[in-house]
């Protein structure tokens, strides 16, 4: 019988909805990432492009593109880009919050911001703009929000005026959850995840999982897991859970933006047979409809969680 082990999952990646794939894909390759693959579906009117870090000092450069942590997905529905009305939700406004955002760590805070802005792109927040200096959010095309966060202590790279987006990571992905305890639950006992850091705020409080070893220590104002990617950000604003009525918006239903985050797998057969041992609620087990190479897993809050072979561990689908 097919085994399966937790630990050698991966986040693999993220979707989010674009208007106009060029737009999208390159503004990704200007944050320094790089179109691994792409997928066409031209009899369903849909095409896949996944981007990642892939330079000689990137994490996971060169591997196959389920073999990776910190890519992230960019779906394009045909015709979208010539709707004048097509927008997609970004998960940060009602009533369609949910998904919160991407985040990329870099080498040099001030100068990766100089560079996005000089590149005619805007911002959510500057690093100038509120009390958190060390933290900023540029918008791509959509309005999806990218938190960049440093790998270095900001005092150490304010007189240097280069950055190398080679050595950037997709570091994490950010969802909102309704119940914390709930979730924290469900993605470590049933996803497999390991809580690296938890941070209490007075109102709300911040969960960081992945699949990584625990973090080393950083300096002083540094992030220890700012050099990590594929990571899982939960946030949870406190007392949401006592409401019966609080929903959080999956990105799915009307208006759509995020789609899932993805899990690539040892064994895809026996982990989706753990899952269902577990009692995960299904939106798609591996036998439905005509695609058998994935299945989507729905996580306390109704957001999607696709499944899928990693091939470099055992060969299943000719992607």
């Amino acid at each position: 019988m097919a085994t399966t082990d937790p630990s050698k999952y991966k986040l693999n990646h993220s979707m989010i909805r674009v208007k106009d794939p060029k737009r999208s894909v390159q503004f990704y390759e200007h944050l320094g990432m790089k179109l691994i693959n792409k997928l066409e579906n031209p009899d369903a009117k849909f095409d896949l492009y996944f981007l990642a870090y892939d330079s000689p000092k990137a994490v996971s450069h060169g591997n196959h593109w389920t073999d990776r942590e910190g890519i992230v997905e960019l779906t394009h529905n045909y015709g979208t880009e010539n709707d004048p009305d097509y927008k997609v939700a970004n998960g940060n406004e009602e009533p369609a919050r949910g998904f919160g955002h991407l985040c990329i760590s870099v080498d040099n805070l001030q100068a990766a911001c100089q560079r996005i802005e000089e590149a005619g792109y805007r911002f959510q927040k500057k690093l100038s703009d509120g009390r958190m200096r060390h933290v900023a959010f540029a918008l791509d095309p959509d309005g999806y929000w990218v938190e960049v966060i440093g790998q270095k202590k900001l005092e150490e790279t304010e007189s240097i005026k280069e950055t190398d987006p080679a050595t950037y990571r997709l570091n994490h992905t950010m969802i909102r959850v309704k119940d914390a305890e709930t979730s924290l639950k469900f993605y470590q006992e049933v996803m497999g995840m390991r809580l690296l850091r938890e941070s209490p705020h007075d109102t709300f409080s911040l969960y960081f999982l992945g699949y990584g070893p625990e973090a080393s220590e950083a300096p002083d104002g540094v992030n220890p897991l700012a050099r990590y990617e594929g990571l899982l950000e939960l946030t949870w604003n406190h007392g949401t859970e006592k409401d019966a009525d609080f929903k959080y918006h999956d990105g799915n239903s009307q208006p759509q933006g995020f789609g899932h985050i993805c899990l690539s797998v040892d064994d895809l057969d026996a982990a989706c047979q753990r899952f269902e041992e577990k009692g995960v609620q299904w939106k798609k087990r591996l036998t439905d409809g005509r695609m058998k190479n994935i299945a989507f897993v729905l996580d306390p809050d109704g957001y999607w969680i696709e499944v899928v072979q990693n091939e470099k561990l055992k060969t299943r689908a000719n992607w």
